[in-house]
């Protein structure tokens, strides 16, 4: 049974860039996917066969033609052991200097989109050095003693990630040499502060909501406000403050009973103090008591209601 081999990956390899799996194009491959020996289009000695991408991986089973005496040593060494790995031939399409392309220790762009053209059985593996490259219609042999076509990442990426900290080290009040490690210290620190801060801020204004609901509670046992209008006041107490609260409470006169102000020692009828806006707004137990007592008061108070005039 033939051994599957991988024949790429997104690793990293010795030039300092990478082939994307996800952007190789195989479909022509497969329609003739030959096996070489070394990249060499003269020595071919087989062919690929059960070519898949899985993830981020290329495999498949290499089939020796023995077709030739090369064919027949490469399918002796490969099954013994001694050459085991594989590399690919590929058109480069598309390179991107992107951060999310680049991984640590990259030091040139990475093949985003390439199309694979030919896998050779090799000495020497795949991603660390026999990778075949064409760019342009030139080719690029990255092999031991070979030379790099591809250029170098543009220092200014790597400038602009130096002046992005001086920046961010002169915001945070360091000296323009602070290092990643000095920044992401401040800002921890700066975060705990923030977050104590906001804790503070959460805990007075939970005492201030329970100061002024004190407040209005004792208005309401006052009888300065009905209770119905208790979360009114409240919210009222949050927007001014609970001094201007406790001034609008101090200003208002408590409600008392009609029996205490509709006559005084005569017997003689007094008015009730204007503590009612409209009929609705007299206690039920006092209602009565208005209606027999103080009819010019309740006909104020019924007309205010119902905008008509009382008839008793």
């Amino acid at each position: 049974m033939s051994k599957r081999v991988r024949i790429t990956n997104n690793s990293l390899n010795s030039y300092g860039t990478r082939v994307l799996t996800a952007g190789m194009n195989v479909e022509q491959y497969c329609r003739n996917p030959v096996l070489l020996y070394m990249h060499d289009r003269g020595s071919v000695i087989g062919y690929v066969k059960d070519l898949k991408v899985e993830g981020d991986e290329i495999t498949g089973e290499l089939m020796f033609d023995e077709a030739s005496e090369l064919s027949v040593r490469c399918k002796k060494q490969y099954e013994f052991g001694s050459l085991r790995m594989v590399s690919v031939g590929i058109d480069i399409l598309e390179m991107s200097e992107l951060p999310e392309h680049l991984i640590e220790g990259q030091t040139r762009p990475t093949v985003t989109k390439s199309k694979l053209f030919e896998v050779s059985l090799v000495d020497v593996g795949a991603n660390d050095d026999a990778i075949v490259m064409k760019k342009d219609g030139a080719t690029i042999q990255l092999g031991k003693d070979g030379s790099c076509q591809i250029p170098l990442l543009n220092n200014n990426i790597q400038n602009n990630q130096k002046m992005e900290l001086k920046d961010l080290a002169l915001m945070l009040g360091l000296a323009e040499t602070a290092d990643e490690a000095a920044i992401k210290a401040e800002v921890a620190t700066l975060k705990a502060a923030k977050t104590e801060a906001e804790n503070l801020r959460k805990e007075k204004e939970t005492l201030t909501l329970a100061s002024i609901t004190q407040v209005v509670e004792t208005a309401i046992s006052e009888k300065r406000i009905n209770a119905d209008r208790k979360d009114q006041f409240i919210n009222l107490g949050k927007t001014t403050g609970i001094d201007e609260l406790k001034n609008i409470f101090a200003a208002m006169t408590p409600q008392q009973k009609l029996s205490a102000v509709i006559s005084n020692k005569s017997g003689s009828p007094v008015a009730v103090p204007v503590t009612y806006s409209k009929l609705s707004e007299v206690p039920a137990d006092q209602m009565m008591e208005l209606r027999e007592n103080n009819r010019e008061e309740y006909a104020r108070l019924y007309k205010a209601e119902y905008g008509m005039e009382c008839n008793f």
